[in-house]
């Protein structure tokens, strides 16, 4: 998809000046919408690789689009070398085209999904952590705006199993880092994430470059109040190696967590994203789980029958775009 910039009323000269009068009215240039789509990415990200990677492009994939628009503007639309990216005049006003023209072709493409589907839609969304919150209730209020026809409700109690609600229509969607295989349903991933074991400062632990099982067999984990078999701290690191924490806390909120992990009444692993402002004030501090670290990617399960509907989709793509915005630490997760 592209459309025709017609150059009226600024011509882009030899050496990244600009003009006032361009030499004929009918010089016109060529656009694409990736073209918008990727100076947004690098204004936001602030570099060429985390642009590639929000854009699932390879990184030489990114930089020819960006020498092939160079050359057709003939003008350099970023400094090179320039740490955080630096766009030039020319992408400045590039960017200001992204940012009114963007909005304006996602409204419409909105509008003819929803004329298409002929549906108002039901979203019950179940959660399995409370450090969801900082980038789901963000998409709730946006995606509210985008789709108000929709019914929005959200079911965050941790003691129950929703999986199984899911496959009976109970629920819509359940956000989720376990994903089972259970007939009808589709693990739709949202993004990756690296697990970090927090702690308090000063720590005996705080010493080591990374944590191993053994060293949280003298340790109380604190952990959310569900299942071991729903933990990735137990099924993937402590279980394998034979290892048990010498005691397990539980609590519901991740601000109970770190202010328990903080005083020194236990450890707890969370995700990075989620650990992020507490590491910045230095409440706690965190070490990697193992050498290669833990990783995980977070989901979206959703019924097979539905995960192609407009308002579903429109969900999907507001969740990452929200988690991508707000949090720290996440890349971009696989189809």
């Amino acid at each position: 998809m592209f459309f025709h910039v017609i150059l009226n009323n600024i011509h882009v000269q030899r050496h990244g000046a600009l003009a006032a009068n361009p030499p004929s009215a009918n010089t016109t240039m060529h656009i694409d919408l990736k073209h918008l789509r990727t100076l947004s990415a690098l204004a936001e990200t602030g570099s060429l690789t985390a642009a590639a990677e929000r854009l699932h492009l390879t990184q030489s994939a990114l930089s020819h689009q960006l020498k092939a628009l160079e050359a057709q503007l003939d003008a350099p639309l970023f400094v090179r070398k320039s740490r955080p990216l630096r766009l030039t005049r020319q992408g400045e006003r590039l960017l200001q085209l992204a940012r009114e023209v963007l909005p304006k072709v996602e409204a419409a493409r909105r509008d003819l999904q929803r004329m298409a589907s002929g549906e108002a839609g039901r979203l019950f969304i179940a959660i399995e952590c409370h450090s969801c919150f900082a980038w789901l209730m963000p998409t709730l209020d946006r995606y509210r705006h985008l789709w108000p026809e929709v019914e929005v409700d959200l079911a965050a109690r941790l003691a129950f199993d929703p999986l199984p609600a899911l496959a009976a229509g109970e629920l819509d969607l359940v956000v989720t880092s376990d994903p089972r295989p259970i007939d009808g349903i589709h693990y739709e991933p949202l993004f990756r994430y690296q697990a970090l074991l927090a702690m308090s400062p000063g720590h005996p632990l705080a010493e080591k470059a990374h944590v191993e099982p053994e060293d949280l067999a003298r340790e109380t984990l604190v952990t959310y109040p569900v299942e071991r078999h729903r933990l990735d701290i137990f099924t993937r690191f402590l279980d394998p190696a034979g290892v048990a924490p010498r005691a397990v806390r539980h609590t519901e909120l991740t601000v109970m967590m770190i202010q328990l992990v903080a005083s020194g009444r236990g450890v707890a692993a969370l995700p990075n994203w989620a650990l992020a402002e507490y590491l910045e004030s230095g409440s706690v501090i965190a070490r990697p789980l193992g050498e290669e670290g833990l990783h995980g990617t977070l989901f979206a399960a959703v019924r097979e029958n539905e995960r192609s509907l407009a308002w579903m989709e429109e969900f999907l793509d507001t969740a990452r775009q929200i988690s991508f915005e707000r949090l720290r630490g996440i890349r971009p997760a696989g189809g």
